[in-house]
């Protein structure tokens, strides 16, 4: 009976070793295959950084046995690319009219120049014109404005009278609320950094010190910062904001060498098309108590932890952002191509109906009844599908993350179906933000945090600028000329969308 208890453990034994061995070989199998990839992707990148970053001839090794090109050609071949381009020039002149061309813009002002044929015409009589027009263009203009104030004084009394003197933006300063609005358009809206800005000048040979220019920044956006209260105590009030948050790096750091990484904290509520964005040094969750503690309604995040308490409030409904899960799903693709493709396949559905609402100019009303109908489907369907395979799915695996990212927030993802006015997703915010990742680009970081929250001040109004289709440079030189004077019962008609309504009168 040993015996056989021996036996019967030795082949249990076995048994556990040749399982054993056969994960080894797996595990062997699987290495080998991740150091081939990760070789692979080495290559890769080094070809990559070599092509990018590389000099010359890293990136390129020609033929060493190529002989030199000679410095000048021949004389037959220059007379050969004389003639050529003499041909080149005539066919330009002689092309014909683009019949295809667009339409040049009917509010702008016209300059006729009148073209007689020469020679002597007393004895000619005209029989008609024909008109060719030209898109033409002159550099920015400047010009100086002087004010001459006129002293008068009664013939027969005492006391002076003299002329006043407009609103002026800054108060005996050299500049006028027009050069002041292209400066400050220029930074915050086409990303062209001061010292480049100092150049346009120079090539006008006006000279200007460059904290001169910087001085007339900052008292040109602090001027702005009634009406950015204002819209920062309207946008606490909206019913429905989207929200998300965006870097900028400050010089004001207390690491010496380092510059402090602060953030903008951004506001959009869709149904009004404004947009608030509001500097702060830190990423904490503590950050959005401002804005947020009196806040009721609709709540559209990315998943960022900071909104989850607010999320749960009862006079909040928390709205997630189906293009992120899309971006999950789409890092997924790599890793369980069939299962990424399947999810992307489903969201591809739901971004159909959003469309099909787009094209056909659906009210919030018929926009709910449509995604009731044909999204709501295609929400169980997924909803169903990710249950049951993430029980099988690796939670460290991308295509894992990419379902419990969708799955921690699936009543989020649809809380979009209850209003026809709520957005699928968070585009239109991160729309907004983006102007601020392109002067990233530029001018790289503000000069200090309170310089920071005066950019936010400016991002915010030209952001609502861009959603309502108004002229930047032109509200803001209107808003600059009219902020100190207007009555304060009166400041909101100094909004883009009320400068508008407003210039459409």
């Amino acid at each position: 009976m040993e015996t056989a208890l021996e036996n019967r453990s030795k082949e249990d034994l076995i048994k556990v070793i040749s399982s054993m061995s056969k994960e080894h070989e797996l595990l062997v199998r699987e290495h080998e295959l991740l150091v081939r990839e990760r070789d692979r992707l080495k290559v890769q990148v080094e070809m990559l950084r070599r092509m990018q970053f590389g000099q010359k001839r890293e990136r390129f090794q020609g033929d060493p046995d190529q002989t030199f090109l000679p410095f000048e050609a021949a004389p037959e071949k220059a007379e050969e690319q004389q003639q050529e381009i003499k041909q080149k020039i005539e066919y330009t002149r002689k092309r014909p009219n683009h019949k295809g061309r667009a339409k040049l813009p009917v509010h702008l002002p016209v300059e006729e120049i009148e073209i007689h044929p020469a020679g002597d015409l007393s004895e000619m009589v005209c029989i008609g014109k024909e008109i060719t027009e030209e898109l033409e263009c002159e550099p920015a203009k400047f010009y100086i404005r002087r004010y001459i104030r006129y002293k008068y004084t009664p013939k027969n009394g005492d006391g002076v009278k003299i002329g006043e003197l407009p609103e002026r933006v800054i108060d005996k300063g050299i500049p006028g609320a027009g050069l002041l609005a292209m400066v400050l358009t220029g930074k915050y809206m086409d990303h062209l950094p001061l010292y480049r800005q100092k150049q346009i000048f120079a090539r006008e040979n006006i000279r200007i010190a460059s904290s001169t220019i910087e001085g007339w920044t900052k008292e040109a956006l602090i001027k702005l910062e009634p009406l950015y209260e204002q819209l920062v105590f309207d946008t606490k009030s909206k019913g429905y904001l989207q929200v998300d948050e965006t870097v900028i790096k400050v010089l004001d750091s207390d690491k010496k060498g380092a510059a402090h990484q602060g953030w903008y904290w951004v506001y959009h509520c869709p149904l009004d098309r404004t947009v608030l964005f509001d500097y702060n040094p830190s990423r904490g969750g503590h950050v959005p108590k401002s804005m947020l503690d009196n806040f009721k309604g609709y709540l559209q995040t990315d998943g960022y932890a900071a909104y989850d308490k607010y999320g749960k409030r009862k006079d909040i409904t928390h709205l997630a952002c189906w293009a992120h899960a899309r971006r999950e799903f789409e890092k997924a693709l790599q890793n369980d191509r069939p299962r990424a493709q399947k999810a992307l396949l489903m969201i591809q559905e739901l971004y159909k109906v959003e469309r099909k609402a787009k094209e056909e100019k659906l009210s919030p009303d018929k926009i709910k009844e449509l995604r009731l109908k044909e999204s709501l489907p295609v929400i169980n369907d997924m909803g169903r599908w990710i249950f049951e395979e993430i029980k099988d799915t690796l939670p460290k695996s991308q295509i894992g993350k990419a379902m419990a990212y969708a799955y921690a927030r699936w009543d989020m993802l649809s809380a979009y179906l209850r209003d026809g006015n709520l957005q699928i997703d968070n585009n239109l915010i991160e729309n907004a933000i983006r102007p601020v990742a392109l002067g990233r680009k530029n001018y790289l970081f503000a000069g200090s945090h309170e310089a920071a929250q005066r950019s936010a001040m400016i991002y915010s109004f030209f952001a609502i600028c861009k959603k309502h289709q108004v002229n930047p440079f032109q509200w803001l030189k209107h808003t600059l000329l009219h902020i100190a004077s207007i009555n304060h019962k009166n400041l909101k008609e100094l909004y883009p969308q009320n400068f508008k309504k407003s210039t459409e009168l």
